[in-house]
C-alpha cells in the first residue's frame, strides 16, 4: 500500500535523463513566454487558449463539447450552454480567478486552492470530510489506490504540500521537476470528492507563473495528456507501485516542451492573422480602422455590435455599419442565434480548431458522469 511521503521527497530525482530533459523543457519554455510577450494585446491569448485548456482538461474526464458550442457559453447568454459546455466554461472561469488570485498574493495557498475547486465544481465544498473514496481501473472497475481517507489526513498532506509550493527553501531541485512532485502528490492525496484532476491541472499552470517562468497562464498540458491518457495513469500508479518518480518526471517535462513548441506555432500563427486583417483593413476599410477595432476580433472568435459599441465607444448604428462593412469584406461572418445576430471571426474560429486538433470520442451534450476526475 502506498505511503503518501511528506515533501521534500528524500531520494535523488533530478537524474541524468531528468537534467538533460530539463535543459529543452527550459529552453521551449523560455521561447514560448518570449512568444507571448511579442503579442500585441496578451489577453487575446487568455481569453482564447485559457477556454482550449478547458475544453481539452475537461475532455480529460470524459465531459465533451464542442468548440462553437463552448465559445457560445463563455460569451453569449445561458441559453446556448449545454451541460458539458456548462462544465468546461467553469474551468475557464476557475483558471483565470486563480491566476488573479495568484498574482494579487503572489502564493498559491490551500485557500485559493479550494476557490479554483469551487469554480470547477459550481459548489461550496472544501476537502472531503468522509470516508470511502477510491479509484478504481475504468475498464476492470479494480481497485487501483486508496487515498487518504479522513479530513485530518487529507489536512495534513494538503498544510505540507502548500509549505513545499511556496517556500523554495524546502528544496533545491529544479522548479520544473518541482512541479511533477506537487502534481503528483496532489493527486495522490485527491483531497475533493470530485474534479481533482480539472484543478490539480490548473495548479500545475498557476505554479508555472508564480515561480516566474510564465508571465501568463497559456501553457496548457491537456492536450498532451489526452494523446498520452494511458500512459499518464500508468507512470502516476507506477511511482506509488514501485517508486518510479523519473520516468513520470520525464513524462511531464517532455509534455512542457511539446506544449510549449504547439502553443509558440499558434501563436505565431494568430499573429500572422493579425498582420493580415490589419493590413487587409487599413487598406481597404480605411475609414473604420483602428488597433481596438482588430484588438476586438481576436479577444474571441465571436463578437457582437454591443461589443463593438462598448470597447469603440462609438454609437449602434456606427458598430452595425462596421460590422456590416467587414462581413463584406469576408473578414467575418454573420449569424443568426435567436434574435441577435453575432459575427464569427471564422479564420481565427479554424486556426484554434486546427492547431490544437484531438482524436476524441464522439461529441456529446451529456456529460459522462461514471467517468469521475482522478
Amino acid at each position: 500500500m502506498y505511503k503518501i511521503p511528506t515533501l521534500p521527497l528524500r531520494q535523488e530525482i533530478e537524474t541524468k535523463p531528468v537534467l538533460k530533459q530539463l535543459v529543452e523543457a527550459h529552453k521551449c519554455l523560455a521561447e514560448l513566454k518570449g512568444a507571448v510577450k511579442s503579442m500585441p494585446n496578451e489577453s487575446i491569448l487568455i481569453n482564447t487558449l485559457s477556454l482550449q485548456e478547458a475544453k481539452d482538461s475537461s475532455a480529460v474526464e470524459s465531459i465533451i463539447t464542442t468548440h462553437d458550442e463552448l465559445y457560445k457559453a463563455e460569451l453569449f447568454a445561458s441559453q446556448y450552454a449545454t451541460p458539458a459546455s456548462k462544465e468546461v466554461k467553469s474551468y475557464a472561469d476557475a483558471l483565470r480567478t486563480g491566476f488573479s488570485l495568484v498574482k494579487q498574493h503572489n502564493l498559491l495557498t490551500n485557500n485559493i486552492i479550494i476557490e479554483i475547486y469551487r469554480i470547477v465544481k459550481r459548489n461550496t465544498s472544501g476537502f472531503r470530510t468522509t470516508p470511502g473514496t477510491t479509484l478504481k481501473n475504468e475498464v476492470t472497475q479494480e481497485i487501483i489506490y486508496t487515498p487518504p481517507q479522513t479530513h485530518d489526513e487529507i489536512a495534513k498532506y494538503m498544510a505540507n504540500l502548500e509549505q513545499y509550493i511556496n517556500d523554495a527553501s524546502m528544496s533545491d531541485v529544479d522548479p520544473l521537476v518541482k512541479m511533477a512532485v506537487i502534481h503528483h502528490q496532489f493527486e495522490s492525496i485527491h483531497p475533493f470528492s470530485d474534479g481533482n484532476g480539472r484543478t490539480g491541472r490548473i495548479v500545475n499552470i498557476l505554479y508555472l507563473v508564480l515561480n516566474g517562468l510564465l508571465d501568463y497562464p497559456v501553457l496548457y498540458l491537456s492536450r498532451y495528456i489526452i494523446k498520452n491518457k494511458g500512459e499518464y495513469y500508468r507512470l502516476l500508479q507506477n511511482v506509488r507501485d514501485n517508486g518510479d518518480w523519473e520516468s513520470w518526471i520525464l513524462f511531464l517535462l517532455k509534455g512542457i516542451e511539446e506544449t510549449s513548441q504547439e502553443t509558440i506555432v499558434l501563436i505565431h500563427g494568430i499573429k500572422a492573422l493579425m498582420a493580415e486583417y490589419k493590413k487587409g483593413i487599413r487598406e481597404n476599410l480605411k475609414k473604420i480602422y483602428s488597433q481596438d477595432l482588430l484588438n476586438n476580433l481576436f479577444r474571441h472568435p465571436y463578437t457582437k455590435i454591443d461589443f463593438i459599441c462598448e470597447e469603440l465607444q462609438v454609437s449602434r448604428p456606427t458598430a452595425t455599419a462596421y460590422l456590416t462593412q467587414l462581413e463584406k469584406a469576408g473578414y467575418i461572418e454573420k449569424i443568426k442565434l435567436g434574435r441577435e445576430n453575432f459575427y464569427l471571426n471564422i479564420r481565427l474560429f479554424d486556426l484554434l480548431i486546427n492547431a490544437f486538433h484531438i482524436a476524441s470520442p464522439a461529441v456529446t451534450d451529456e456529460i459522462n458522469s461514471s467517468n469521475r476526475d482522478v
